[in-house]
């Protein structure tokens, strides 16, 4: 299947084209040796590489066991200060009540709030979602929403919400739509390249889940459309990487996207694998963390084991489209 190309409209891109050449940057530009270029676009200055780290299906106190794991891997996240923190969902267990998210994350992954930016998942909706946005206020984006954006760096992330409504025609769909516009204008005038979609229901999985989750499918389609880079979800307790994929999962390694499972941050009840995906590249159950190494133009990946503490499944020099 042939990737849609990125497309605006001729004026629309020559307006970007003309504001890019005539906004004054202050960068470095071109070395002054003959160019045939009487414009040359300045250099970009790189920026830090940043540290992406994070899991879904967290906080669980129903027994002790399972109140230590989230423990143990938030004493992953303790290490990296400097690390901006996701969650793919399930943040507190069963129902995300209020206490559970007081007296069970908030010990845990909690310590981490103010640079965390979570997503949503189904034990967050047992009840009422209410707690969980009276508990990351803001950084959760509209209340009763739960679906937003947000730049690191020169990468765009969006945070999905895969418990309402998020097919075709839905308002998170045309949010999702306005906001890739944005991202592609930003492209155009500043070279920005990569970007990072997540949210806690997989459509693709080796786990039990597979095939149960269609509601991401429009998502990924348009995802795929304006060529997002990877994607990060939870639900299935493990850790599971594929190959760049389209949206019907068959390989695409030059326009496809990289998938994420990382359910991993210490819900009890580890799930077994069944029947591999072709495009699995490998998979473990374990508890941990999943961290990214975002720089301008790729990523590094690994998924750090928590109990014994491995660095397992690194995967670097992954360039963005």
């Amino acid at each position: 299947m042939k990737k849609p190309s990125r497309t605006l409209s001729v004026l629309g891109f020559a307006a970007l084209i003309v504001t890019a050449c005539t906004g004054g940057s202050s960068g470095p530009t071109v070395p002054t040796t003959p160019n045939p270029n009487p414009n040359p676009q300045p250099i970009p200055t790189p920026t830090p590489p940043i540290t992406f780290v994070g899991a879904g299906d967290i906080a669980d106190c129903t027994t002790t066991e399972s109140g230590t794991n989230a423990e143990t891997t938030a004493r992953l996240i303790d290490r990296m200060s400097d690390a901006v923190v996701f969650t793919a969902g399930d943040n507190a267990y069963f129902n995300g009540t209020a206490a559970e998210f007081n007296n069970c994350y908030g010990p845990r992954w909690g310590r981490f709030r103010g640079r965390t930016y979570p997503a949503p998942g189904n034990h967050e909706y047992q009840i009422s979602a209410m707690p969980y946005f009276d508990y990351f206020g803001d950084r959760a984006g509209p209340r009763g929403a739960g679906y937003y954006s947000y730049d690191l760096g020169t990468w765009h992330m969006i945070a999905l919400n895969s418990n309402i409504p998020m097919g075709d025609g839905s308002e998170q769909m045309l949010w999702l739509k306005r906001d890739l516009d944005q991202m592609h204008a930003r492209e155009l005038a500043t070279g920005a390249k990569c970007s990072l979609a997540y949210w806690h229901h997989p459509l693709f999985t080796s786990g039990p889940s597979a095939g149960s989750n269609a509601i991401a499918l429009p998502v990924w389609r348009t995802l795929y459309a304006y060529g997002v880079d990877v994607v990060v979800n939870g639900h299935d307790h493990f850790y599971e990487r594929f190959d760049a994929m389209d949206p019907t999962g068959r390989p695409d390694t030059p326009a496809g996207i990289k998938e994420y499972i990382a359910g991993t941050g210490g819900a009890i009840e580890l799930y077994n694998f069944g029947p591999l995906l072709h495009t699995s590249l490998n998979h473990l159950q374990a508890y941990g963390v999943l961290r990214f190494t975002l720089r301008d133009t790729g990523w590094d990946s690994v998924f750090i084991q928590s109990n014994p503490e491995l660095m397992f499944d690194l995967s670097t020099g992954n360039l963005c489209h």
